[in-house]
């Protein structure tokens, strides 16, 4: 995106470690691509609101949407507010494809080095070949999806020229158990209705139970701020129990969830499956704990089943305005390698396009925004 968007693309080398660029796009949202969220608010990021803001008041949702229909690229709008592609994700990287040309594109090329030099940069690829760069602009994403060529060679990059770099950790993935909740995989294959909290934030969205822990929306959009101790899920959520406390129907039939799931959470509740007027206030009490069911997860599925990497490159260090480093002149940073991420649902896409396009903007203005 930010090479689509320079004004002035001779001159400009893309890197691409990938016999072809885009390779993240190809596969996101199943092949369909969740470009944007209509509904674009810093709260959906975890990062500094500020330098998020910053940059959305310049290219936000509208200005993406519009400039790939310009392109070509059909979306419509799905759960509300997230905005897919029509003709799924290759329509994505066709326009990017044909708005790029006239940048020169080495493909396979993936860089091991990068050192400061006077006039530049000097770039050192894993094959050894060697670049030089007067500018650099970094926009190797984090550590997620290694299989698609991921790595940390952005973080290295900033380190090595003085930048701190946030703790990296996989986000938007599921949760691993500890052994007091094992019982859920037993359900694997199930998904219902929940809300997590985690801290004041709360999601409502589907869970999905695995033979590997929990995933589903409302696990992935919760891991993003979950780090260690307890969770709470409400497998209830909208849901009054003193509204059938008086049914003669069996708790299995009364309760809004699978079947199979509301035996298995009455079996670890030590609440029999009874017909609802038949239950003690006892029974009732403890029933209450759907609405609140507290534990800590064990960890997290990895890199290999994240969405996206939590955490890099530190925002306080980077200018809004330009994307440019503060510490090394010409040096510039986009996208997920930045310590921005945000929820599912499109917004990590649009950070990429957004933050890209205020680098451009400021490579054609010489630089500095």
């Amino acid at each position: 995106m930010c090479a689509s968007l320079l004004a002035r693309k001779s001159g400009t080398l893309l890197l691409e470690g990938n016999p072809r660029p885009g390779a993240k796009i190809a596969v996101s949202g199943g092949g369909r691509c969740n470009l944007a969220n209509l509904e674009l608010t810093p709260r959906r990021y975890r990062a500094d609101s500020r330098f998020v803001q910053s940059v959305f008041k310049r290219y936000d949702q509208h200005w993406l949407r519009r400039w790939f229909a310009e392109r070509g690229v059909r979306t419509r709008v799905e759960k509300e507010s997230q905005l897919f592609c029509i003709d799924g994700a290759d329509s994505v990287n066709r326009a990017l494809k044909k708005a790029y040309q006239g940048v020169e594109v080495r493909t396979e090329c993936p860089i091991a080095d990068v050192r400061r030099e006077r006039e530049g940069f000097l770039l050192i690829s894993r094959k050894g070949q060697k670049i030089r760069a007067e500018k650099l602009v970094v926009a190797s994403g984090g550590l997620s999806f290694p299989k698609l060529g991921a790595s940390d060679i952005g973080f290295r990059i900033a380190e090595s020229l003085g930048h701190t770099v946030q703790r990296p950790a996989p986000a938007l993935v599921g949760w691993t158990l500890q052994p007091a909740q094992a019982f859920f995989k037993t359900l694997s294959g199930v998904s219902c209705d929940v809300e997590i909290r985690v801290g004041t934030r709360h999601w409502r969205d589907r869970l999905l139970f695995t033979h590997r822990g929990l995933s589903g929306p409302a696990v992935l959009n919760a891991s993003l701020w979950w780090e260690r101790g307890d969770v709470a899920i409400d497998f209830l959520p909208g849901f009054d129990l003193t509204a059938i406390r008086g049914e003669r129907k069996r708790l299995s039939t009364l309760l809004p969830l699978p079947r199979r799931a509301v035996r298995v959470l009455l079996d670890h509740l030590g609440v029999e499956d009874l017909p609802a007027i038949r239950l003690s206030d006892t029974a009732w009490q403890i029933l209450e704990r759907l609405h609140d069911y507290r534990f800590a997860p064990a960890g997290n599925f990895g890199y290999r089943r994240a969405e996206v990497t939590r955490g890099g490159v530190a925002t306080a260090e980077v200018d809004p305005k330009s994307m440019q480093s503060r510490l090394v002149p010409g040096l510039y940073f986009v996208g997920e390698v930045l310590d921005v991420t945000g929820e599912l649902g499109g917004y990590n896409f649009q950070w990429a396009f957004a933050s890209a396009a205020v680098c451009a903007e400021a490579l054609d203005a010489g630089g500095e925004g």
